[in-house]
């Protein structure tokens, strides 16, 4: 009740929303939307993880109280423009302003595009194990689910009305609707004015595309409701409690709010989330396909490493790129190497309690991410067996099957240092007092066992920069860094020398000192 980490402040929200619980002992509803009008990126994906973490932590506060977790598909919007990232896109500017689930899949292996993308989003949320149910607002729609709600609607029109049109412009203005009719003729959604005709029946005059005027039922998924009045019926259709949403839509939020209180529900709790932003800081988008796939993420950093990136700091907006991967999995790792140690107050607001709900695995491991990169962007160690026997030289007893965890990292690794890293070192040569200085290290390192402590090697790599006269210090380390690994910035060289061996270390060091 005091902790500080944020989905115990969330999760708060709901015991004053319902300090009895909820009537019936009904479960507090947790959702989540999603626009299958493009592919689903992990800006998609985290908006679940992080709504999980809000749920994880209520059960924890109520003592187990029951809850749900709806991830909505808004599937029955019509597509507004061609993704970038999809295949068949002449195909698809032919069905512009359908609704999704009734234009073809461009991949051609589903029932529809909705349907393809329903998928992928479900792959996405099956892959992490979440507890969730999957509803499709065509399904929602087409069964007769939302035909109260879309009744309340009509006959709250004019208060409705009175919310939405200060917020829009004049032209707008002129033909905004909160019911959006299908077209019986060309099965498009049309963004057209309405006249309700009988809002018990659920009966709408509207103008077609032709300029026929057609009278029909609003009801049936024969029609869709307006965005915001959209989002509004569902939570109140649906007795939504709790969603978070991005930045961009707290106006949104807002309108959503006072139109689901016309209609006689209660708007759910919930926060704004900043955005994720690709490596230009550019607004992370379905359509435009500019950041990551999951599938992307996981191909070089761990499930957990992506989850605990997401947790850190959701009101701060944070670039999503490859290059941000190396440093989320060693992070993940040292949070999760101070967890048993600390006290409870630390443990609650410490990301790795809230990735695994309170079950925190113990163990950790023997090196880092960082050091394993540096490792496989070595020549001739650009395969997971290779990266292995040096593992175990520096960690004995290490295996694949008595450690799982790193015999997985250590392929993530290797991923990532023969697609990202080997391709960009560059070896210089060193400079003349460099040259002198590395000299000496290798003396030095002629003189120890082949299985030397890392501190020990470490202390010896210090006191020969200041026995060089290497001012900054720091700029010892950059000169091995570059003549010995090809980059500006490594590891601790202790470490790195005990996992690669001295003798391995000394054949890079006299590389170095044959360069010119």
């Amino acid at each position: 009740m005091q902790a500080k980490a944020w989905p115990y402040e969330e999760a708060r929200k709901l015991l004053k929303r319902w300090p009895e619980g909820k009537p019936g002992g009904e479960p507090i509803v947790f959702e989540t939307g999603y626009g299958p009008s493009g592919l689903p990126h992990i800006g998609t994906f985290n908006e679940v993880l992080r709504t999980t973490f809000v749920r994880h932590a209520y059960a924890e506060l109520s003592g187990g109280a029951p809850t749900r977790l709806i991830a909505f598909s808004d599937d029955m919007d019509g597509l507004r423009k061609v993704p970038d990232n999809v295949p068949n896109a002449e195909m698809l500017a032919e069905h512009l302003g359908k609704p999704l689930t009734q234009i073809p899949d461009p991949f051609g292996e589903d029932e529809s595009f909705a349907h393809y993308n329903n998928a992928m989003l479900r792959h996405f949320l099956d892959r992490f194990g979440f507890d969730y149910e999957f509803a499709s607002a065509t399904d929602r729609y087409t069964s007769g689910a939302f035909d109260d709600v879309i009744r309340q609607v009509l006959t709250n029109w004019d208060a409705i009305m009175a919310v939405m049109l200060p917020t829009l412009g004049e032209e707008r203005r002129q033909t905004y609707s909160p019911v959006l009719p299908i077209s019986p003729t060309s099965g498009r959604v049309l963004q057209v004015p309405v006249e309700v005709v009988d809002a018990a029946a659920g009966t709408i005059a509207f103008a077609d595309e032709d300029g026929a005027t057609v009278t029909q039922s609003a009801l049936g998924g024969l029609a869709k409701l307006q965005w915001k009045v959209d989002w509004a019926a569902r939570w109140v259709a649906l007795g939504v409690d709790y969603e978070m949403a991005g930045k961009d839509l707290i106006e949104s939020v807002v309108q959503s709010g006072k139109i689901a209180r016309v209609l006689g529900g209660r708007p759910p709790e919930g926060f704004n989330y900043e955005m994720f932003l690709d490596e230009n800081n550019e607004k992370i988008s379905k359509s435009k396909g500019n950041g990551l796939s999951l599938e992307q993420w996981l191909r070089y950093g761990s499930e957990e490493s992506l989850a605990f990136y997401i947790y850190r700091e959701p009101r701060k907006a944070k670039s999503l790129h490859l290059g941000v991967i190396p440093r989320a999995v060693d992070d993940y790792w040292q949070f999760r190497g101070n967890y048993a140690q600390q006290p409870i107050e630390q443990q609650l607001g410490n990301p790795v309690h809230h990735i695994h709900a309170g079950q925190v695995p113990e163990g950790g491991l023997p090196l880092t991410y960082g050091l394993l990169l540096n490792l496989a962007s070595l020549p001739g160690v650009g395969d997971k067996d290779t990266a292995w026997r040096f593992v175990q030289q520096y960690a004995p007893g290490t295996t694949p099957d008595t450690d799982p965890e790193l015999d997985k990292l250590i392929g993530l690794a290797v991923n990532y240092a023969r697609d990202f890293v080997a391709p960009t070192l560059k070896r210089r040569a060193p400079t003349d007092a460099e040259r002198v200085a590395l000299q000496d290290l290798d003396a030095e390192l002629a003189t120890l066992a082949p299985d030397a402590r890392a501190d020990a090697i470490q202390n010896i790599v210090f006191e020969i920069g200041k026995r060089h006269n290497f001012d900054p210090l720091r700029a010892w380390f950059q000169a091995l860094y570059e003549t010995l690994l090809g980059s500006p910035q490594g590891p601790r060289m202790g470490s790195f020398i005990a996992l690669y061996g001295i003798a391995n270390t000394r054949r890079l060091i006299a590389e170095a000192l044959e360069r010119l």
